[in-house]
């Protein structure tokens, strides 16, 4: 028998993204319960989405933004309560879906020693799958002006061919539409509340890989992602930066165990692509 199926929304200062959403899994019947995480918006987001709440749909308050993981896990925690063992996606709101069939899909696909499931994500005119896992001197790399993108391309990618199943193993999936078992998801303690912003996805394949559990991605279902839609309304990309910077920075040290001097250079390269960024910004005023 197919366990339940839950879904987890994390709303800021963004009801109409949010809502259009909503609207769109509203008729889903493979959804047991969805619980929108209204993260401290400072606007009036929570008493517009408190008009799509009815039995299968809740709307949840967090007194303070904690941050994006701790929103993840307050709507986990609660919808783990109100189903027991099931899986629950963890989506942004700025995605489209097709159908209800694909989610069913995607949960039926969590079975053995997998763990999490991803779509394939139609994104910015290309298609994101998977990951490889960085090391420390790939995140050194990725700071540096100009060439961070080709070497994010080709320490990070796999070829599209590595695609040729219905299913491919990788070592992480797209963070902004996944589906997780929530039986491992308790076993490794939720996601990390220690990052406001970024690496949540990364941090919590690295925690399920310790207790051998895997991550695949479906290529035959697709999820199409406005990307950073919401991300761009409510911080600039200066403060957008600096906190991917802050969460890379505790990834590397607290996940890869980088040693003091590859600290130093991280440091170092966080503030010269920081400094590169600031002339850019000064330069298009």
């Amino acid at each position: 028998m197919m366990k339940k199926l839950g879904m987890v929304i994390i709303n800021y200062n963004d009801y109409k993204t949010t809502t259009r959403l909503l609207k769109n899994i509203k008729s889903y019947s493979c959804l047991s319960k969805v619980v929108v995480v209204d993260n401290a918006s400072t606007d009036n987001s929570y008493t517009m989405l408190k008009e799509f709440e009815s039995n299968r749909i809740t709307i949840i308050k967090n007194r303070e933004n904690k941050g994006y993981a701790a929103g993840l896990n307050t709507g986990a925690k609660y919808l783990i309560n109100e189903l027991g063992k099931c899986n629950i996606i963890f989506s942004n709101s700025d995605v489209i879906i097709k159908g209800d069939t694909d989610l069913t899909k995607l949960s039926s696909d969590i079975k053995g020693n997998v763990a999490v499931v991803g779509p394939t994500i139609e994104e910015l005119g290309h298609l994101n799958r998977g990951f490889k896992s960085s090391t420390v001197t790939d995140e050194i790399l990725f700071n540096l002006p100009l060439i961070s993108r080709y070497f994010r391309k080709t320490r990070t990618l796999y070829p599209n061919s590595y695609y040729d199943k219905d299913t491919t193993t990788v070592d992480y999936v797209s963070g902004c539409f996944f589906v997780v078992d929530s039986t491992s998801l308790e076993k490794v303690n939720y996601f990390d509340e220690n990052t406001f912003l970024y690496y949540e996805e990364l941090i919590l394949a690295n925690k399920l890989k310790r207790i051998n559990k895997k991550e695949i991605v479906d290529n035959n279902i697709r999820i199409i992602h406005d990307h950073s839609v919401t991300i761009d309304k409510s911080f600039s990309r200066i403060k957008k930066y600096k906190t991917l910077k802050s969460s890379q920075r505790y990834f590397v040290k607290e996940y890869l165990h980088a040693n003091i001097l590859q600290m130093a250079l991280l440091y170092l390269t966080n503030k010269l692509s920081l400094l590169i960024l600031y002339i850019r910004c000064l330069l298009r005023r």
